[in-house]
């Protein structure tokens, strides 16, 4: 999107954050439920379902650079709000990437509307994470034959289609995983919701059974095997999506913490006079500052053409240990009185704890940001 439209685009996508979907809040964390009839209808008004599709298939098309604001615009209110919009839009980014041309010309358009939801099918009950995938999919007559489970999967109470990474040559060993689209309502596939999150409450994370579903072969979504590289360049960028998240988060956190300190007055005084809290504050704004540089360089690469594999996960990492630091001190700032829900800090403190397990745990990152390192010549020049 270009400069100027996207400065007037962003200006009421974020106006609309605020007046139409803030309210929502106090609902959702009482009932532990996202009224869909309710907000599905004005995230489609937004364009919040199409804010990665392309312009060619009615989407916004904005760049990684301009999509990391609005992401991190939506953190600082209702958690599943925010999950909800970004597992369909990293979702769709990677169908975008992934699909033949006749894939996204039928499928792009209506998920740009919102007309078609999508979710990301890896996790799995009985297996790791990444290349450990338990599910097969075996041709039978122009078909793959699905069976296993995923878990941990969200918004699959919304979602039409389910990209599920399954191992088409079972024999060939991790290599020969495909990406395959799943549609829901297709025979033998059922979907089943976990049990309420700690944060982000009102957003499903569900488990998927497949047991003998029989999918056409033109469902592979790219090149059969090439699931793993495909799988691993969808979240290279959904991790940075997550970074974004933190950032949003903890800005929020920050912004809650330097106005309570003004108002709160002990012996005579605002809390903020203390050194303390001061001390506090200070840690909270250097996390921000050095995650939003960090996000920003990798963002440009990425919209460069660039993989960011070391840098993403730099980024997840480093987010969800700074939004875990800047939440505690806004915990600290607020007091006891910030334990309960009279205070917003209570909501974004558990909501932050989900960035620590989205797109792979704190060790996973560790491993990527290794293995990128450890394979090039100059490992400082990156």
């Amino acid at each position: 999107m270009e400069a100027k439209a996207y400065e007037e685009f962003r200006r009421r996508f974020f106006e609309r954050v605020w007046v139409e979907l803030d309210p929502f809040e106090e609902e959702i964390e009482s009932t532990e439920r996202l009224p869909l009839d309710r907000v599905v209808p004005i995230l489609r008004d937004m364009q919040a379902f199409g804010l990665l599709v392309p312009e060619q298939y009615g989407g916004l098309g904005l760049s990684v650079t301009q999509y990391v604001p609005v992401l991190a615009e939506l953190a600082k209110v209702q958690g599943a709000i925010r999950v909800l919009v970004h597992v369909h839009n990293m979702t769709a980014h990677a169908i975008a990437d992934m699909a033949s041309e006749e894939q996204r010309a039928a499928l792009l358009p209506g998920i740009a509307t919102g007309q078609l939801s999508v979710a990301f099918g890896l996790t799995e009950p009985d297996h790791g994470t990444g290349a450990d995938v338990g599910t097969t999919a075996i041709k039978v007559n122009g078909h793959f034959s699905i069976n296993g489970r995923k878990h941990l999967i969200t918004n699959s109470n919304i979602a039409s289609h389910f990209i599920v990474f399954a191992k088409t040559q079972p024999e060939a060993g991790e290599r020969a995983v495909s990406a395959i689209l799943v549609e829901r309502n297709t025979p033998g596939f059922t979907i089943e919701p976990l049990p309420e999150t700690m944060g982000c409450k009102g957003g499903e994370h569900g488990q998927l059974t497949f047991k003998d579903v029989l999918v056409p072969v033109r469902n592979v979504l790219g090149e059969e095997g090439r699931g793993l590289e495909q799988m691993e360049t969808a979240l290279e960028v959904s991790r940075l999506f997550i970074a974004a998240t933190s950032l949003g988060t903890a800005e929020r956190a920050f912004e809650l913490s330097l106005a309570f300190a003004k108002q709160r007055v002990t012996f005579g005084k605002p809390i903020a006079a203390r050194q303390a809290v001061q001390r506090y504050l200070a840690e909270m704004a250097v996390d921000i500052h050095a995650l939003r540089l960090m996000i920003a360089d990798a963002a440009a690469k990425c919209d460069a053409g660039k993989r960011i594999p070391a840098e993403s996960s730099i980024c997840k990492l480093f987010g969800l240990e700074a939004v875990g630091r800047v939440t505690d001190r806004a915990l600290l700032v607020h007091g006891g009185i910030g334990y309960t829900r009279k205070h917003r800090i209570e909501r974004l403190y558990r909501d932050a704890r989900l960035n620590w397990l989205e797109e792979g745990t704190p060790t996973i990152q560790m491993l990527v940001i290794a293995r990128e390192f450890l394979s090039k010549d100059n490992p400082l020049d990156h």
